[in-house]
């Protein structure tokens, strides 16, 4: 079982910067990998990065690739969302999600997931 804590979000003016932070408790988190989703209103949540157990392999989805960066501190429990280049369409709700080991791409490989954060860009 793992627990996982989103925390970072906020309001920010387009070309800004945040740090997403997804605290996790509970048993062997080094063995998880974890990825950060994101729901907008009215839209379907998508993957928007995600790293394995190790930190060995990470993904990125197209529309994020260049300007967020994903990282772990497996003895801190935590990993990372580093966002630059914030633009008006990457305001959502994000959520961090944990699976045993390797990284997937849908939200049905996810068994444990956050509470969510929000992130707003303002123009």
């Amino acid at each position: 079982q793992v627990q996982l804590v989103e925390s970072g979000g906020g309001l920010v003016q387009a070309g800004g910067s945040l740090r997403l932070s997804c605290a996790a408790s509970g048993r062997s988190f080094s063995n998880y990998a974890i990825a950060w989703f994101r729901q907008a209103p009215r839209k379907e949540r998508e993957i928007v990065a995600a790293i394995s157990w190790n930190g060995a392999s990470t993904w990125y989805a197209d529309s994020v690739k260049g300007r967020f960066t994903i990282s772990r501190e497996n003895g801190e429990n935590t990993v990372y969302l580093q966002m630059n280049g914030l633009a008006l369409e990457d305001t959502a709700v994000y959520y961090c999600a944990a699976r045993f080991m390797n990284v997937a791409r849908t939200t049905k490989d996810y068994a444990y997931w956050g509470q969510g954060t929000q992130v707003t860009v303002s123009s």
